[in-house]
C-alpha cells in the first residue's frame, strides 16, 4: 500500500530519531498553589491589569450596573454587543443593546462601538483574563472585532497561578479558549507598539467584589 506524504515524512523521522538516547524526566515542582489571602491576590491581579494598560475598576455587585453606565458613558459607547445571556441588570438604559441571538454578522459586530462579557477565569500571576465560551462569554468572535471589550471578572473568578486556572480548564480542556493579557497590541522589528490588531484596542475590567 502506498504512503501518503504525512505516513511517509513521519517514518523518516522515526528511521531517523531511532537511536537517540531517552529522554530526561521533566520534574514538575513548581507552585501550584498559592496560599496568600484572597486580597492580596486581587491586588496582584489588578496591578498586572493596569500594567497592561487595561482600565480596571473595582465596586461591589450593588454598584456594578452604574459603574458599566459610567464606562459606557466615558468610552462613548451607544451601540453595545452581548453575547444572548449576560443579565440584564448590567446593561445600561442609555446605550443600544445587540444580542447576539441571532447571530450578529461580522458587520454589525464591528459597527458595534463595544462589547460587555462576562469571563471564566482571571489569573493574578500573569494579568490574564480567560474566556473559554461559557455563561456570559458568548462567541470569540464577539471579544475579538469590537474596539472596545468590556469585561466582568467576579473575585472569586480570580485565582492567583497559571497552574491553577488550567486545573478549573480541565473539563473544558478540547474547548478554544481566548486568552487576554491587556488590550490588543503587537510590535514590528523596530518596537514600535501598535494596539488593536487583532483584537480591542480598549480593554475596560470590572472586577467585582
Amino acid at each position: 500500500m502506498k504512503q501518503n506524504a504525512k505516513e511517509a515524512i513521519l517514518a523518516r523521522i522515526r528511521r531517523a530519531t531511532a537511536d537517540s538516547p531517552t529522554a530526561p524526566s521533566i520534574p514538575h515542582d513548581f507552585l501550584t498553589h498559592d496560599e496568600r489571602n484572597r486580597e492580596a491576590i486581587l491586588e496582584e491581579f489588578i496591578d498586572r491589569l493596569i500594567d497592561y494598560k487595561a482600565v480596571v475598576t473595582h465596586c461591589s455587585s450593588a454598584d456594578l450596573p452604574q459603574t458599566i453606565a459610567t464606562a459606557c458613558e466615558q468610552l462613548h459607547i451607544t451601540h453595545l454587543a452581548i453575547p444572548s445571556d449576560v443579565p440584564s441588570t448590567w446593561l445600561p438604559a442609555s446605550v443600544t443593546v445587540l444580542s447576539d441571538d441571532p447571530p450578529l454578522s461580522v458587520d454589525a459586530i464591528d459597527k458595534s462601538d463595544g462589547v460587555l462579557t462576562g469571563c471564566a477565569i482571571g489569573i493574578a500571576q500573569t494579568g490574564t483574563i480567560i474566556l473559554d465560551g461559557g455563561a456570559t462569554q458568548g462567541r470569540r468572535m464577539l471579544s475579538l472585532i469590537p474596539d472596545r471589550h468590556l469585561c466582568v471578572v467576579f473575585a472569586d473568578q480570580v485565582v492567583s497561578l497559571v497552574p491553577e486556572a488550567i486545573t478549573r480548564l480541565q473539563e473544558k480542556r478540547t474547548q478554544p479558549i481566548t486568552l487576554i493579557s491587556g488590550p490588543s497590541a503587537t510590535s514590528d522589528i523596530e518596537l514600535n507598539r501598535v494596539e488593536g490588531v487583532h483584537g480591542p484596542r480598549t480593554l475596560q475590567v470590572f472586577v467585582v467584589g
